[in-house]
C-alpha cells in the first residue's frame, strides 16, 4: 500500500496541473455533456495538496506499515506450502485445522495495519468531501457557463466527441471554489456514505495511476551509456 501512496502521489504531482488546464477544459459544449466525477476530484489542486501533505504528516504510519506487511508477508510464506507465492483457501483451511500458530500472528499484524492506517484514511477522507461537498456548485457553474441541458456518466455513451466531455471544467471549477482544504477533521467527525464510496474509488485510480506508471517505466529502454575514450 505504501509504495503505491508514494508512487501515486509523484504522478499527481506530474499530471494533476496540466490535465486540470487542457483545452478541453475551455471547449464549448451545449446540450448534452459528459463528466467523471471521481476523475475531476482527483485532478483538482486541493486533493493533491491534501494527500501530499497527509504522506508527510503520517510519514511515520505508513512506514510502520510497510514494515508490518513485509512481516505479514514473510507469515503468509510460511502457509504457503506449494511455495507458488499465493496463499489458496485450502492452504488456510489446512492451517486451521493444525491449528498453527502462524495464524495468530498474522491476525495480530492484519490489525495493526489496520490501526495505524485509520488516522491517514480519515484525513484523506475529510478531504475528499470537503471537495465534494462543492462539487455540486462547481458542476452548475459548468452547465450555466457551456448551456448544457444534460450531463451523463462516460458509461452512458457509446461514442461521444472530446469536447463533450466537461470533467476538466469541473476542475477548473473546483480550483476555484476549493483553492486548499484541511487534512484534519474534528474528533467527533464521521464521513458520509458517499465519502466512503469516493474515497475507495479514489484509491483505485491512484493505484491504477501508479501501476501505469511504474509499467511505462519498465518498459522505457535503458539510457545510454557514454562511450568510453
Amino acid at each position: 500500500m505504501t509504495s503505491f501512496f508514494k508512487t501515486a502521489l509523484a504522478v499527481l504531482a506530474v499530471t494533476a496541473a496540466p490535465l486540470a488546464l487542457g483545452s478541453v477544459a475551455n471547449a464549448q459544449v451545449s446540450g448534452i455533456a459528459t463528466a467523471n466525477p471521481t476523475i475531476a476530484i482527483a485532478k483538482t489542486k486541493a486533493f493533491s495538496a491534501a494527500y501530499s501533505q497527509i504522506g508527510t504528516q503520517y510519514k511515520s504510519y505508513f512506514d510502520q506499515i510497510e514494515a508490518r506487511n513485509k512481516t505479514l508477508n514473510g507469515l503468509r510464506a510460511q502457509l504457503d506450502t506449494d511455495n507458488n507465492k499465493q496463499l489458496t483457501q485450502e492452504e488456510l483451511d489446512a492451517a486451521v485445522k493444525a491449528k498453527s500458530p502462524v495464524l495468530q500472528s498474522m491476525q495480530t499484524e492484519e490489525e495493526e495495519i489496520q490501526k495505524l492506517q485509520t488516522p491517514a484514511i480519515k484525513a484523506q477522507m475529510f478531504a475528499i468531501e470537503s471537495i465534494f461537498n462543492e462539487y455540486s456548485n462547481a458542476q452548475q457553474q459548468v452547465v450555466a457557463a457551456k448551456k448544457i441541458g444534460v450531463i451523463l456518466s462516460p458509461d452512458a455513451f457509446i461514442y461521444a466527441p472530446p469536447q463533450t466531455d466537461v470533467t476538466d471544467a469541473i476542475t477548473a471549477a473546483l480550483d476555484t471554489r476549493v483553492p486548499t482544504v484541511s487534512t484534519t477533521p474534528p474528533a467527533d467527525w464521521q464521513p458520509q456514505r458517499n465519502t466512503v464510496s469516493l474515497h475507495q474509488q479514489l484509491q483505485q485510480l491512484l493505484m491504477a495511476s501508479a501501476r501505469s506508471q511504474a509499467t511505462q517505466q519498465q518498459q522505457q529502454p535503458p539510457a545510454a551509456q557514454p562511450a568510453s575514450r
